[in-house]
């Protein structure tokens, strides 16, 4: 089964700061946590991330759903300047509902002076078709609550400017 969840928001910020501060800043300062989701402590093994082909290893706090350390996989699935990205995340270390692979994408419109339209987009692969409410509930209200902080978090680091961890 594939749930899909969708924001859409707009910022004023260049195109290119709008583009590459959520996957090319430091991920601590973007997936700081919230409810069952972990902050996010670190990565490794992260040298080609930025690049299409790339991935790194993510590490989170423990939680009841996490035994803390390395917690899953992402993957840099495409990369068009100033357009969009998309990741994979999986290899998850716990079990998650059901759900095996999140797909993201986090899509650019430039729309006029400055002004950039933001298409983040999550899509939630699950197995199991008795977890079904469970897995419609955590997509569409708790994983949607959870891009809507993430997506701040990013807002926050575009307009602070803060620099980037990647390249």
């Amino acid at each position: 089964m594939k749930f899909e969840v969708q924001i859409k928001r707009t910022l004023n910020c260049q195109i290119e700061r709008a583009f590459k501060c959520p996957m090319l800043c430091d991920v601590k300062l973007v997936h700081t946590g919230y409810g069952i989701m972990p902050r996010i402590t670190g990565v490794s093994h992260d040298e080609s991330w930025g690049k299409i082909g790339g991935s790194k290893r993510i590490y989170a706090n423990k939680s009841w759903i996490q035994k803390g350390g390395f917690v899953s996989m992402d993957h840099v699935l495409e990369r068009i300047e100033n357009k969009r990205w998309k990741i994979r995340v999986d290899q998850f270390q716990s079990w998650m509902l059901g759900f095996y692979q999140f797909d993201g994408t986090w899509f650019t419109n430039p729309l006029d002076n400055d002004s950039i339209e933001i298409t983040y987009t999550y899509q939630l692969y699950a197995k199991g078709f008795l977890l079904y409410p469970l897995q419609w509930t955590f997509a569409k209200v708790f994983w949607k609550t959870y891009m809507k902080k993430v997506y701040r978090n990013v807002e926050s680091l575009i307009l602070s400017e803060t620099p980037y961890s990647y390249e």
